[in-house]
């Protein structure tokens, strides 16, 4: 009960809530340095699976390099980038892009794979060209999986954003690293909390771009990617 008393002090302290230091300066660093990364990887993600889903050109390719890219640990590849290009945030983007890229093209790989061949041959039989048939048949129909994609990868990326603080820079991470340096429980697990807020949110929001965005008969597509 202690811990809960001593948590609910450190939520309830005005200056927890001002200053570059305070929960709201602290999330919105964090929430910047997640968009940043999410925003990069759905550039370099989604025209690579939609190109490699359409022509069937480079799918194992595709599938072997995401694999790996999965296999590296996300903190091993931040300390590399700092030894090469130094302290800041291009090394936390660069480590959070090779977290979040591998769900995304994945997913808009398979989810293009999936369309029925027969109704590709059926587009094309009315006329369309190749690059109408992958946007006006292919894509939409790969929605749900592109969407799970990036759902799955802004949850990672939220939740491993915290490595930021590890090179200086900042972050809720930054009450995390903080909090070991002065053996600090409460400030440790105010910030983990605050992370799994974020997480938690960002889940939601995808949700609700799913039910935005995607026709109920195409929502099974994305539970089926899961």
């Amino acid at each position: 009960m202690d811990v809960l008393t001593d948590l609910v002090a450190w939520f309830a302290d005005p200056g927890q809530w001002s200053g570059p230091g305070g929960i709201p300066a602290r999330t919105a660093e964090h929430l910047r340095y997640s968009l940043l990364g999410l925003l990069i990887s759905a550039a370099l993600a989604v025209p690579i699976g939609l190109v490699t889903g359409h022509t069937g050109i480079g799918g194992f390719a595709t599938a072997s390099l995401a694999n790996f890219a999965r296999a590296l640990p996300t903190i091993g590849v931040l300390f590399l980038i700092v030894l090469l290009a130094g302290i800041g945030l291009v090394p936390v983007v660069i480590a959070l892009v090779a977290l979040a890229v591998p769900p995304i093209l994945v997913n808009t790989h398979e989810g293009v794979r999936q369309v029925e061949p027969a109704l590709k041959d059926a587009a094309l039989g009315m006329g369309m060209r190749g690059h109408e048939v992958l946007m006006r048949l292919e894509l939409p129909v790969a929605v749900p999986l592109v969407i799970n994609g990036m759902r799955t990868a802004a949850v990672q990326v939220v939740a491993t954003a915290t490595i930021a603080a590890y090179v200086g820079v900042g972050g809720l991470g930054r009450y995390i690293v903080d909090g070991q340096a002065r053996q600090d429980l409460t400030m440790m697990l105010g910030g983990s909390l605050l992370v799994v807020f974020l997480a938690v949110l960002t889940t939601l929001l995808f949700a609700g771009l799913s039910r935005l965005l995607v026709a109920p008969g195409l929502r099974s597509l994305a539970a089926a990617g899961r």
